[in-house]
């Protein structure tokens, strides 16, 4: 009943982003608003709207670890497992300058979490500060899109398209609907999922922060998963990346920040394990974008199939960890000593003889 439960609470959350993002951009589209910033706001925000939904849920039923472990589980997530299937399908070359001025942005944020959570817990004053830089960020993504080149404007034309004349989603009240639609859906996707969720660490004896790092994380990323591989099979490489990045960001700023919010006087708990673990991992993955971003170098088949890897053994570490199984410290060294070590010499190596993308 609990994996039906699950079941049912994630694909209501993927219906629920899809109709919340596709009314949100169609009544955008009308207003006259552009494609770029709505392939950059809307769509990158709204595929998030399972992370918030979830988060506040959460927040709201008493399981903070699930609400925090949910965002920085997502994040890795996302660059780990989704831009590592998408270099798979194919190299991904970061062309737009705004999606390189974003990378430092999220890994500002991830910095500033790491910051404000050395207390051991994210108030409400420390959630207002996440939501009032979500704010100034979406205003500086609408004032940098319209410095943006026509290739870019082009690219994200093809993607976020307004609806055609006379289409069912042309009028004014069915963009309204779709967007309610979508929101009941989040909600009761969100109470359905975190109910599952419990019972799932009950029964397998971990903690609420393994499953919100694992399972919810995974399961509130789908939009993420479906929009960037997507995007890769048909060549767009920028919307794959750039869907990515200002989700990870608003993941931080908007998701914790509304969470923070919401807790009021309580707080959301940084959990010990979060902060001497999960949350450097999460840290790490960020500045690895760095040097491919920053530079416009491409991500290689070869660095997203490394990406797959380490997600793989992240996973496999948490849930050896939990279990406090015999393997662990085996694991452990083998990974710090051997993996890590020739992966980091491959990118430095792989980072110098790369010539500089035009």
């Amino acid at each position: 009943m609990n994996i039906l439960i699950f079941l049912a609470g994630l694909a209501a959350l993927v219906v629920g982003a899809e109709l919340l993002v596709r009314g949100a951009s169609k009544l955008a589209l009308s207003f006259g608003i552009s494609p770029l910033v709505v392939g950059l706001t809307i769509v990158a925000f709204g595929t998030s709207a399972p992370e918030v939904a979830v988060s506040v849920g959460a927040v709201l039923d008493g399981r903070t670890d699930i609400a925090i472990g949910n965002v920085v589980g997502s994040n890795i997530f996302n660059v780990l497992f989704i831009l590592g299937v998408s270099a798979l399908i194919v190299p991904l070359v970061v062309n737009i300058q705004l999606i390189r001025q974003e990378v430092p942005i999220m890994v500002g944020a991830s910095v500033l979490l790491l910051a404000l959570g050395l207390d051991g817990s994210l108030n409400w004053m420390d959630g207002a500060i996440l939501f009032g830089l979500m704010v100034a960020y979406t205003v500086f993504l609408v004032v940098q899109s319209r410095r943006e080149t026509k290739a870019a404007q082009d690219e994200f034309a093809q993607e976020v398209q307004p609806a055609a004349q006379g289409a069912w989603d042309s009028k004014l009240p069915v963009q309204l609907a779709l967007i309610a639609a979508g929101l009941v859906a989040l909600v009761l996707g969100s109470e359905w999922l975190v109910t599952a969720s419990v019972s799932f660490a009950k029964a397998m004896g971990v903690s609420d922060l393994v499953i919100g790092l694992t399972i919810v994380a995974a399961g509130t990323s789908m939009p993420e998963v479906a929009t960037s591989i997507t995007a890769a099979i048909k060549g767009e490489r920028d919307i794959a990346v750039g869907n990515v990045v200002g989700s990870n960001t608003f993941n931080i700023l908007g998701c914790l920040g509304i969470s923070g919010l919401v807790s009021g006087e309580a707080g959301l708990a940084m959990s010990q394990a979060l902060m001497n673990f999960d949350i450097w991992v999460m840290l790490a993955v960020a500045f690895a974008c760095l040097p491919v971003f920053l530079t416009g170098r491409e991500i290689a088949r070869w660095e997203g199939g490394v990406f797959i890897v380490y997600y793989a053994a992240y996973v496999t570490y948490l849930i050896l960890a939990a279990q406090q199984h015999a393997l662990l410290g085996a694991f452990s060294t083998a990974m710090m000593s051997f993996v890590v070590p020739i992966t980091v010499i491959s990118l430095i190596v792989a980072v110098i003889r790369k010539p500089q993308s035009p």
